[in-house]
């Protein structure tokens, strides 16, 4: 029953209720505020908890006075009040039961790539990146380029970010995968349709603490900047090419004009890269996880069409498509496709935890 798999969560908030209170935890900060963290984390699910308890207790007692010929309409009428709730409730709860993604909490470091589609591809990238800004305001985040690489026809070749704020990698991170855009490009004299892609990936910011790399994995190399950036390209060795020789993984950043701060940026994408690849290993191993993930979870996959013709958008993960296409880019109405990716990756996991 729902009501005995609550019951813990109550046991745990009352016991750590007790301890805050202690003399003994009082005077220790650290331990005090891990358990304040903790007990903080709890108070959804036991407030819901109580408010279910409380219901079941309610139906219980007009039930039995139905048995009452004095007090049975009142009791009809109460019960057609109270049963309603109960499967809502039930279903909130539900949720607040399901296992949490540790990176919900974090920022994240985008990135995004033109891939097919050459000219076409870079000004999408351009514009999903406008689409994204557009989302992170009205979310209250804050976003830090880290490092751009303009095309000459426009749009970027590349584009990577730091995107901070409130839950961010719990409503972006449906976005890794590839992008499918299908439009007339300005150049076209035909009006004929171009397909192009780009790729787009959403890693977890890390700390210092918790990817460790040591100075003799890394070759760094100086250089100047190239392309677009003011009188100060090809005059100081600003740029700097980080190689992280046990995986390979190449990270390069020549968008500062100093090269400290060229550097910190490269370490920043190099560490969140390295952990994204810890979290790809642990999924591969484990099923459950796997089985829960929107879509297949393989990140090479095409995620989703835009298609501006047709002023639709699609997402093939979860067949969804709306006729909506510039209303959701030009306003940053991204929750529009969030919303229903979130709702679809509960259901799995609901399922497959069997609540």
């Amino acid at each position: 029953m729902l009501a005995d798999k609550l019951t813990p969560f109550i046991i745990r908030y009352n016991e750590l209720s007790d301890l805050l209170s202690s003399p003994d935890i009082t005077s220790d900060i650290k331990r005090m505020t891990n358990l304040s963290k903790e007990q903080s984390s709890l108070s959804p699910i036991v407030e819901k908890a109580k408010e279910y308890q409380a219901l079941i207790k309610d139906i219980s007692e007009a039930k039995a006075m139905l048995n009452d010929s004095e007090m049975f309409e009142m009791a009809k009428e109460e019960l057609k009040e109270l049963e309603p709730q109960k499967p809502q409730l039930e279903e909130e709860i539900k949720l607040l039961l399901l296992p949490k993604d540790p990176n919900d909490d974090r920022n994240i470091i985008v990135e995004l790539r033109a891939g097919a589609g050459g000219d076409e591809a870079a000004i999408f990238v351009g514009d999903l990146f406008d689409a994204y800004t557009r989302y992170a305001d009205l979310q209250g985040w804050k976003i830090e380029l880290i490092s751009t690489s303009p095309s000459d026809a426009g749009g970027y070749k590349e584009v990577i970010a730091l995107i901070k704020g409130d839950q961010v990698y719990s409503r972006l991170k449906y976005e890794g995968g590839i992008h499918r855009v299908q439009r007339v490009p300005a150049t076209e004299s035909q009006g004929r349709v171009h397909t192009s892609a780009i790729t787009v990936a959403v890693m977890p910011e890390v700390d210092d603490v918790e990817i460790q790399i040591n100075a003799s994995d890394l070759k760094i190399d100086v250089m100047r900047s190239s392309g677009n950036g003011g009188q100060s390209v090809n005059t100081t060795d600003s740029a700097v090419r980080i190689t992280h020789l046990p995986s390979g993984l190449v990270v390069t950043n020549q968008d500062g004009k100093s090269q400290h701060k060229n550097k910190d940026a490269a370490m920043k994408v190099l560490k969140a890269r390295l952990y994204d690849l810890e979290m790809q290993e642990a999924q591969a191993k484990d099923s459950q996880a796997r089985s829960a993930q929107v879509g297949s979870g393989d990140r090479s996959g095409r995620i989703r069409t835009y298609n501006y013709p047709q002023n639709r958008i699609s997402d093939h993960r979860i067949t969804l498509t709306l006729y909506r296409l510039a209303e959701i880019m030009h306003g940053g109405l991204l929750d529009e496709i969030i919303e229903p990716l979130i709702a679809d990756h509960q259901a799995k996991i609901v399922e497959a935890a069997g609540l």
